[in-house]
């Protein structure tokens, strides 16, 4: 079975309120892209990837005249995608919704919350304290992961968690003192997202339910400067629990040469681009026996995607994140 995760930038503004995509050449939320051109480059690659299920992150909206699974199952109609079917969590206010895409002759998904005493839905609140000062932290996801059970064609079963953590840039910051604070602030949240997301994770464990965690974690060891005020990333607390990921794996190692990279972002005023490595599939200990293969789908450091100059092209016009891949006998 082929495992995807995909954030695909400004997804939601292709389509109009009524879920019907706006192909034409006015400008799509992508610099110097036109909707058309994003629209055209993300059939490509998600044609491309072939993948059984995608998590979309990022997915189209879902509000009072908009539906997330309506314009998903559309867009996958009108490119003939055997990626027919969709399946939502918890709808949320940002306009960014998690969403799997998936082939329904390949496997069953369906929204799954279980109650934990050990920690809440994601759609409620989490208390804990993260700095020691006997003070609890409130916290909520303005994206609420998305937690699914998923059944294979062949009997197979497993939890599946679509994730998109906070971001830590300072957004909306005037001053370097501002910066300073808003960086803190979004790294304690994120962080206790990621504590969240853990005891969810080792619930599953403990119950002996194979997981696989992927998404968009905005976060990886020594990514930025604030790190060492906690001590950890989020990527090394979800590590912690038993997944892997051999990506995130190499970053927490020595570092010899270049790190894996899912994401590209232009940096215009020192002219140049800011690569990372975001986008995480993880797996539980459990199906490591399982022969997973993972790729990242990098128009530049993948050597078949390099060669492939339509398919290059179109990972660069459709997102700024480049796809994950799992190959795993499940």
């Amino acid at each position: 079975m082929r495992l995807a995760t995909y954030n695909i930038e400004w997804f939601a503004n292709l389509f109009d309120r009524n879920d019907n995509l706006i192909v034409d050449d006015s400008w799509s939320g992508r610099q110097d892209v036109t909707m058309a051109q994003q629209i055209e480059a993300i059939a490509k690659v998600l044609t491309a990837i072939d993948a059984d299920a995608v998590l979309i992150v990022e997915a189209p909206n879902t509000g009072k005249t908009q539906n997330t699974v309506r314009a998903l199952q559309r867009f996958a109609e009108v490119f003939e995608l055997r990626t027919s079917h969709a399946v939502m969590g918890f709808a949320n206010e940002t306009h960014q919704e998690l969403a799997l895409l998936y082939d329904p002759g390949k496997l069953k998904a369906r929204h799954d919350p279980l109650e934990n005493t050990d920690a809440p839905r994601f759609d409620r609140e989490f208390r804990i304290d993260l700095d020691v000062d006997a003070t609890e932290d409130l916290v909520r996801f303005s994206k609420p992961p998305m937690e699914l059970a998923i059944e294979t064609d062949s009997g197979g079963k497993f939890r599946l968690i679509g994730a998109h953590l906070k971001s830590k840039a300072p957004h909306g910051a005037e001053s370097r003192d501002e910066m300073i604070r808003i960086s803190i602030a979004n790294r304690r949240k994120q962080l206790a997202q990621a504590v969240w997301l853990a005891r969810r994770v080792e619930g599953h464990i403990a119950a002996q339910e194979p997981v696989i965690l992927l998404g968009d974690l905005n976060d990886g060891p020594g990514l930025d400067e604030f790190e060492h005020l906690f001590g950890r990333s989020s990527v090394e607390i979800l590590l912690k629990t038993g997944l892997y990921d051999p990506h995130a794996a190499l970053a927490l190692g020595p570092r010899p040469g270049s790190l894996p990279a899912t994401a590209r972002f232009a940096l215009p005023e020192e002219g140049r681009y800011l690569e990372a490595l975001l986008d995480y599939i993880m797996i539980s200990d459990d199906l490591r026996h399982r022969n997973p293969a993972w790729r990242i789908w990098h128009p530049f450091l993948d050597a078949a995607c390099w060669r492939n100059v339509e398919l290059r092209d179109a990972l660069l016009t459709a997102s700024d994140h480049f796809p994950v891949i799992l190959d795993i006998d499940l």
